[in-house]
């Protein structure tokens, strides 16, 4: 995991909303980082040393079943922060971070984090901010997950991840989309090619390129809008 001192503040949304003062209280304590895809940020049950502040790539919070299987209860890009828990005052967590595609992110021990967080002050009133969003996800994700069809949800998914790499490219497979909506591949597969027929997306093996944003987001169920909008209310930020 190559680190360096550089600078992310203005790449992710969350370091970007701090006032100066505050921001450059962190400095010493922020690292650059690169991290492959596949790499585990934090598994579940595990204490959480580090959270991550990441600038470009994709992390998967996970719920992991005693049989190996997966699904996705959340996922962080630029927007946001990896590592919530630790601000709660919980240092372990029932879900894993996963990277699933490769990411850049300012990295700082979970400890002066939760010290920096205590002061109070924007920091806190951020992240606060922050985990209402993050919640607001989970809990859109699960109610859409039971009440919506699939293809609703392959579409409101692509747009999320859109939102995070900032790309009309994502380098995405079927199989690891069917782990993340926790269905199985051939539903995926029909429901990819169907929005493919209709001109919304093409798929090549590894990568799905939306062409059509309109009519993906008209695709998309309900759930897509909520957290768009319950993103910009809460931050004040680009939406998504």
């Amino acid at each position: 995991m190559p680190v360096s001192k550089d600078s992310g503040r203005s790449e992710n949304q969350l370091l970007a909303a701090l006032p100066a003062q505050e921001y450059q209280r962190l400095v010493p304590h922020l690292e650059k980082v690169s991290i492959e895809i596949g790499q585990v940020l934090y598994d579940h049950f595990q204490p959480i040393e580090y959270v991550y502040f990441p600038i470009q790539g994709l992390v998967s919070l996970l719920y992991v079943m005693e049989d190996g299987s997966t699904v996705e209860v959340g996922l962080v890009g630029h927007e946001g922060m990896v590592g919530i828990p630790v601000i709660l005052g919980g240092m372990k967590t029932t879900n894993q971070a996963l990277v699933q595609v490769a990411v850049s992110a300012m990295r700082m021990e979970a400890s002066r984090l939760k010290s920096e967080f205590d002061r109070g002050g924007e920091l806190q009133r951020i992240l606060l901010r922050y985990t209402q969003v993050l919640l607001s996800l989970v809990s859109q994700t699960a109610a859409c997950n039971r009440l919506h069809t699939l293809e609703e949800r392959l579409s409101r998914w692509l747009l999320l991840v859109q939102n995070r790499l900032q790309s009309d490219e994502l380098p995405l497979t079927q199989e690891y989309i069917s782990q993340m909506l926790g269905t199985r591949r051939s539903g995926v597969t029909v429901a990819a090619g169907t929005l493919q027929e209709a001109g919304i997306i093409s798929y090549k093996r590894g990568k799905i390129t939306i062409l059509n944003q309109e009519n993906l987001e008209a695709t998309a169920c309900e759930c897509y809008q909520v957290i768009k909008t319950e993103f910009a209310r809460l931050l004040n930020a680009k939406p998504g």
